[in-house]
């Protein structure tokens, strides 16, 4: 019995999945791995990474042309898991580039903004940001209160944006701001006049990935920063999709860590002359992660399958969010008591998993607004006010 993989799950994988699923961990092995305690001690995030995950096919990875791979969903999943078994700090710079900002320009972008940003975004040689939640709204993202008004033949964007990675480090914002009373979609370069970043600090979780402050102080651009083909909030939800799509990936890679962590680590440890593995409530400590982490990768397999079949909804991407990362987080710190003392040090994986997740637990939407969506979906009534 393999205990990494007990159902076998790897025989539903095609070949190319896997070889995309074995690049991506090797990847992982070999680049993050070695420093990634330092970089979550230090809050730093690894700039010079970013053309290695271009270079690997990485950013932008579902999308097709403007140098993106056009790999499929379930492709995607597999590298957000082996990212997230790294840390789920780092894949968040590849879910905001690839399925927010790239996905925004790609989805609803003119040929000419699509040309502009996205080779270079798919390359790593350009960052971008997205820009939707604010100070004041979070779960309620049409209650936002930036602002962009008509000027000539232009628009002045004016408002405040809270927890946008990236936004320190980017060359592209995607804004999402009412304008004439619909929301719009906005690609402002950071270097314009007005726009500010300010990286948020003391942060207790994603330590290792940058999340920003944005100021937008009578922000000016053309006409022509609009994107032109959404109006409405569908344009940022859409985008929101994908991220939450690969978030149910991710977490069940940083739980399958901690769980292995935590099993090798039984093995070795004796206490009373003997393996911790070797007592009962250990054993029944690792074969819940077990249960849970086999669910969950089983979960997401169907649910991309579904999405690379054109059937996938939003409600069913909620079911996969919401379970997968509540139930990664319990597996991070179950793993966690295995270790006992040892494991609140970063010489051990799974408590940093466990802080990550507390964060990706609220962003790309809470588990309640996820249980909400999924209790209309099946009531029929909507109990979000």
């Amino acid at each position: 019995m393999n205990p990494r993989d007990y159902l076998d799950l790897d025989s539903l994988l095609s070949a190319d999945e896997l070889a995309v699923r074995d690049r991506v961990r090797a990847f992982v092995d070999e680049r993050i791995r070695p420093d990634i305690a330092g970089w979550y001690e230090a809050a730093h995030f690894p700039r010079e990474i970013v053309k290695d995950l271009g270079a690997l096919g990485l950013l932008g990875m579902h999308l097709t042309g403007y140098g993106c791979a056009g790999r499929s969903a379930v492709e995607y999943g597999l590298a957000a898991m082996e990212l997230g078994a790294g840390d789920s700090g780092l894949r968040t710079f590849v879910s905001v580039q690839g399925s927010l900002a790239m996905k925004a320009i790609h989805a609803f972008g003119s040929e000419e903004q699509k040309q502009q940003w996205l080779p270079g975004m798919a390359a790593g040689e350009l960052v971008g940001c997205f820009g939707l939640t604010e100070p004041g709204a979070g779960s309620d993202p049409a209650r936002m209160t930036t602002t962009a008004v008509r000027d000539g033949d232009g628009w002045v964007i004016d408002g405040a944006k809270r927890w946008i990675g990236l936004a320190s480090i980017a060359d592209v914002a995607v804004i999402w701001a009412k304008a004439e009373d619909r929301v719009r979609g906005f690609l402002v370069p950071t270097s314009t006049p007005g726009f500010t970043a300010t990286p948020i600090t003391g942060k207790l979780g994603m330590r290792a990935s940058i999340q920003c402050d944005i100021a937008l102080d009578g922000v000016r651009v053309p006409a022509d920063a609009v994107l032109p083909e959404v109006a409405g909030l569908k344009g940022p939800f859409t985008c929101l999709d994908e991220a939450r799509y690969g978030i149910m990936w991710g977490a069940m890679g940083a739980a399958r860590d901690s769980y292995e962590a935590a099993l090798a680590y039984a093995q070795e440890r004796r206490q009373f002359d003997r393996p911790i593995a070797g007592f009962q409530l250990t054993q029944q400590k690792l074969v819940d992660m077990v249960l849970e982490i086999q669910k969950g990768v089983l979960v997401a397999l169907h649910t991309g399958r579904l999405k690379d079949a054109g059937t996938l909804s939003p409600e069913q991407i909620s079911f996969g969010k919401l379970n997968n990362v509540r139930e990664a987080i319990d597996i991070c710190r179950q793993a966690r008591t295995v270790m006992g003392g040892n494991g609140i040090t970063l010489d051990h994986a799974p408590m940093r998993h466990a802080n990550n997740l507390e964060a990706v637990r609220t962003y790309e939407g809470t588990d309640e607004v996820h249980t909400l969506i999924m209790g209309r979906a099946i009531t029929g009534i909507p109990a979000f006010g």
